[in-house]
Parts: structure tokens; C-alpha cells; sequence
């Protein structure tokens, strides 16, 4: 089974990797983050883990391992926009382990997180419509769609879940 752990500086390396192996087929879906965030990967993520400190966001990392090597991520599952008992729920999980369970048990684990640890009432997040396998990891895990929109000039489906 793989963890899902809040991240930390020491996960940079297997998330760069990540981020690199998975860039195609990430970019088939979603838009790309563009040479600037590899190039800046470092201080991106310095930026990001204050941020996390402070509570206006928790990035989180799902990966596998046997604890004899270093730990492989599978996925990322991001709680950003953090404010009023709310936040916006993105992920990305590694070609290699799509179509496997891993993004709904992910994003149900994420969940009770949200609500136990961090205190949230709500979760939002979107998707574009050609996306099939996000759309129904959200469905799956009580996200309700509340409207069509636009996504970087492709059609999309936001979502809303309520946490108890």
C-alpha cells in the first residue's frame, strides 16, 4: 500500500523525478507547468513548503516503498486556497499507477484528513472534461458537480464535497 505523507524538503528529489518522468502524459490532461517550474524546482518548493507552514495550503505525496531504497512517489494530492474551513483539491498520479485505485483511495484518505487534521468543512475542485479517470475519482469520493467552466480555454466541471 502506498503512504500518502504530508511533504517535506526531503521528498524533493522523487518529486522532481516525478514531475519530470510524468510531464507528456500530464500535459495530455492538464496544462503543462512550462521549463520555468523545472528550472526553478527548488525555490518553487521552499516557497511552497513556508506557505504549508503557515497553513494557507498542504501539499501531500503519495508514495510507495519498501523502506530498503528511497521512497517512490506515486502521486500528489494538494489542498491549495485554504481559507474560510475551505480549500481546492488538485492531484496527479504517475502514468504507471493510473487505473489502479491508488487517486480514489488517495483522495478519500485526503478527505478525512481535511476534515480531521486540518479542520475543513469543504473541499472544491474542477476538472476538464476530457479527463474521464479524474472526473470519476471525484464522483467516487462524493464530489457533487456544481457547474460547467472553463480550464485554460478547455471545458471543465467544477465540483464541491462536503466534509463531515
Amino acid at each position: 500500500m502506498a503512504d500518502l505523507e504530508l511533504l517535506r524538503l526531503d521528498h524533493a528529489p522523487a518529486l522532481l523525478a516525478f514531475e519530470q518522468e510524468n510531464r507528456a502524459y500530464f500535459a495530455a490532461s492538464i496544462p503543462d507547468r512550462g521549463d520555468s517550474y523545472f528550472a526553478s524546482f527548488a525555490e518553487r518548493l521552499g516557497d511552497l513548503l513556508t506557505e504549508q507552514a503557515a497553513g494557507l495550503l498542504f501539499f501531500h505525496v503519495l508514495v510507495s516503498g519498501d523502506g530498503a531504497g528511497p521512497a517512490e512517489v506515486l502521486g500528489r494530492f494538494n489542498l491549495v486556497d485554504v481559507k474560510d474551513g475551505s480549500a481546492e483539491l488538485g492531484y496527479r498520479v504517475a502514468e504507471k499507477a493510473a487505473g489502479k485505485g491508488l487517486a480514489t483511495d488517495a483522495v478519500r484518505r485526503l478527505c478525512a484528513l481535511a476534515a480531521g487534521t486540518y479542520g475543513l468543512t469543504s473541499l472544491r475542485a474542477r476538472t476538464t472534461l476530457d479527463n474521464p479517470a479524474s472526473r470519476a475519482v471525484l464522483t467516487r469520493t462524493g464530489f457533487v458537480a456544481t457547474g460547467d467552466i472553463d480550464i485554460s480555454g478547455r471545458p471543465g466541471t467544477s465540483y464541491i464535497r462536503t466534509l463531515s
